[in-house]
């Protein structure tokens, strides 16, 4: 059985998601605040984190960020607030995706489904046998131990920033619009935006390349899509 973490101080917000996931099939755990929430989700192995942004002691962007540091889990902002979900978007937390109050039960539980499913694909093909690695000017890609390094230094990647970075590193110098990256490396059935392509390209680059504002790798071909430059 599935396990989903729902960090709310709301308590008829919680206890709503709580009985439509339960519903559902998923065990589910729950706290009121950002500390005890934050605690649990370091100490304990859950599927998928569900986490309001406006949370007593600790927000919902703090337990991301240190969430995302050391575990590769499911996470799903809820926010109440238009101009928290331009911060998920642009600033690089680690969320999968976000969803906005006031929304309905039926919503919620199938953005969770859906996040839970490509995580368990993305898990699965990481424990299939993988190629030899790939290695272009400083960067190196080891698919079978999914790690990748820059100038000899390991570099952190969440499950879908490595998924792309590999997919684009095996096509390179092909364009891929945003709606193709999303299908793959999303799923065509998975609820979302294309600014999601957009934010995890950006994390990207802020992480393999010298400077971001001029990437050597992955390259923007405007009105196009994206390619990894080889050559």
């Amino acid at each position: 059985m599935k396990r989903v973490l729902i960090v709310e101080d709301d308590e008829l917000i919680r206890e709503l998601e709580k009985d439509y996931l339960e519903a559902s099939n998923y065990e589910v755990i729950t706290a009121c605040d950002g500390k005890i929430g934050l605690d649990l989700a370091l100490h304990s192995d859950y599927d998928l984190l569900l986490l309001d942004v406006m949370l007593p002691h600790i927000n919902g962007f703090e337990i991301c960020k240190q969430v995302r540091a050391v575990k590769d889990v499911a996470i799903i902002m809820v926010t109440a607030k238009r101009e928290d979900i331009d911060l998920i978007r642009g600033l690089g937390f680690g969320a999968d995706d976000y969803i906005m109050k006031p929304f309905s039960p039926s919503s919620l539980v199938a953005r969770v489904k859906a996040h839970l499913r490509m995580h368990e694909l993305l898990l699965s093909r990481s424990a299939k046998p993988q190629k030899t690695s790939i290695e272009i000017y400083d960067l190196k890609i080891n698919p079978t131990s999914r790690r990748v390094f820059v100038k000899g230094k390991e570099i952190t990647l969440t499950n879908k920033e490595y998924e792309l970075l590999y997919f684009l590193a095996q096509n390179p110098n092909i364009v891929f619009s945003k709606d193709t990256l999303f299908d793959r490396i999303w799923g065509e059935d998975v609820i979302g935006e294309l600014s999601t392509v957009t934010v995890h390209i950006n994390r990207l680059r802020e992480k393999i390349e010298e400077s971001s504002s001029s990437p050597k790798y992955i390259e923007t071909v405007w009105g196009a899509g994206y390619r990894f430059t080889v050559g």
